[in-house]
């Protein structure tokens, strides 16, 4: 039997200077996991996934819109997503966010 084990997930998400980066940490055919490291600032526009997704914040804070709400989501906020819900974020600081992305019978 094999695990997957990340010890610790803040530092697998490098905060770049004035930037956005994006590491995929595992996958398999059940789930794509991704660490996103953003500078204060920086945001993902409104966008939708294919498949449920949920939302980790790891360190810093994020302004959300999440199909039309506005929240601020802090260090070890939690959201679910369902498949094509409009999203978008925007780091308040620099900030890490873990990304888990569901695939639905694939």
């Amino acid at each position: 039997m094999s695990y997957t084990l990340i010890p610790n997930v803040a530092a697998e998400g490098e905060v770049p200077d004035d930037g956005t980066l994006s590491r995929v940490l595992f996958r398999d055919d059940n789930v794509r996991v991704v660490v996103f490291g953003f500078d204060a600032g920086q945001e993902l526009s409104e966008h939708t996934a294919a498949v449920p997704a949920v939302l980790q914040v790891v360190a810093g804070r994020f302004l959300t819109s999440l199909g039309g709400d506005t929240a601020e989501l802090g260090a070890g906020a939690w959201v679910h997503l369902p498949a094509h819900l409009a999203h978008s974020l925007q780091a308040l600081e620099p900030s890490v966010l873990l990304l888990t992305l569901l695939q639905q019978g694939q």
